[in-house]
């Protein structure tokens, strides 16, 4: 990657830890100027935080990715800050671990919104500012759940699985325009949200002795 997003804009949803973290540090060492959002009020400072002390351009826009009208302050924001977009890392996304009886009507829209409709909003306001610079990347972050089944986890698999077919689409919608599209499908890495999706029972590094070929979790 190394010299590919000098002087680029890029934009990174859930930034403030995981792989949104390692995703926005590792686009600013590689000399982007980088739009970090969260509504993480600790760990999206620190970030950007981070990144400044490293001489390195970053700055933090505060942000649920469910809200449309979040969205278009975003979008707003990032053009006037810095006049362009060339990268959106659509990387928000939450798991819940339960089986399909048991889980709530308001769980099962949370994930949606969340998954789905996050991501939905992420593109619909990333790609007028792409176009209308001639190109761009848009990166969305699906999950290993997307690509097959999981016991207990049908909301996220059913969301990560949309992500996966969404991509697809866009990507026919922004070929002739200059503007790649892609999913990324991890599996378990070190990161909070295997924590919160087992209630803190199970980390990501028993889950990872368990089902993992290697036995090992991934590194953001």
């Amino acid at each position: 990657m190394t010299g590919q997003v000098v002087g680029k804009v890029a934009l990174v949803t859930d930034a403030a830890s995981g792989i949104g973290r390692a995703i926005a540090e590792l686009l600013a060492q590689e000399g982007a100027s980088v739009i970090a959002t969260d509504f993480d009020e600790v760990g999206g400072p620190e970030v950007v935080a981070g990144i400044a002390k490293q001489g390195l351009k970053g700055i933090l826009l505060p942000q649920d990715v469910t809200s449309e009208p979040r969205w278009a302050d975003v979008a707003s924001e990032s053009d006037q800050r810095f006049g362009r977009l060339d990268v959106l890392v659509s990387n928000a996304g939450i798991g819940l671990e339960v089986p399909t009886v048991d889980m709530s009507l308001a769980d099962w829209r949370r994930q949606i919104a969340v998954n789905l409709d996050g991501v939905f909003l992420s593109a619909k306001y990333s790609l007028p500012l792409m176009r209308r610079n001639g190109g761009g990347s848009i990166i969305m972050m699906s999950s290993t759940a997307g690509l097959y089944g999981v016991s207990a986890m049908a909301g996220c698999c059913a969301t990560k699985g949309g992500v996966r077919l969404f991509a697809k689409a866009i990507a026919l919608e922004c070929a002739s325009v200059g503007i790649g599209v892609n999913s990324v499908h991890p599996g378990i890495v070190e990161t909070p949200i295997h924590e919160e999706i087992n209630g803190g029972s199970i980390g990501s590094k028993r889950l990872a002795q368990r089902v993992v070929p290697l036995g090992r979790a991934g590194q953001a």
